[in-house]
């Protein structure tokens, strides 16, 4: 029984590190569209056409920053459950700025890491699912 109850803490620990630097990478991602929006629309592959349209990456980077304080709230209080649907939710993001990355012609690899966060929120789904399943 000690070995069940071992492999479920390291499970719980794994997801646990992983909403967390999603978590983190968020909430960089906010501030570095907050305070350096041309610099940040260049790296995420859609670029700035105007000077005048960084209002908008601005306005992304605060409600990315909101993103990141509630997916840390629910983390801090292992709220496994949303945080699992959260995730699996959340794909429509990468997939959105995957598309427009893509259609801006942006380098491969931009696309790339919006794909590679797909998998990696499938990912925090499927451990928090087992998480939450080994908790019921």
């Amino acid at each position: 029984m000690d070995i069940m109850t071992n492999k479920n803490t390291k499970l719980e620990k794994v997801g646990f590190v992983l909403v967390l630097l999603i978590v983190l990478l968020q909430g960089f991602y906010g501030t570095f569209a907050s305070f350096e929006p041309a610099l940040f629309s260049a790296a995420r592959g859609t670029e700035l056409f105007s000077n005048m349209d960084a209002d908008w990456v601005k306005i992304y980077g605060s409600r990315t920053i909101f993103i990141a304080l509630i997916f840390g709230y629910l983390l801090y209080t292992r709220n496994y459950i949303v945080l699992m649907w959260g995730s699996l939710f959340a794909v429509v993001m990468p997939i959105t700025d995957g598309i427009l990355a893509y259609e801006a012609q942006a380098p491969i690899k931009v696309v790339a890491k919006h794909i590679a966060t797909i998998v990696y929120l499938l990912i925090i789904f499927f451990v928090l699912k087992k998480v939450v399943a080994q908790k019921a």
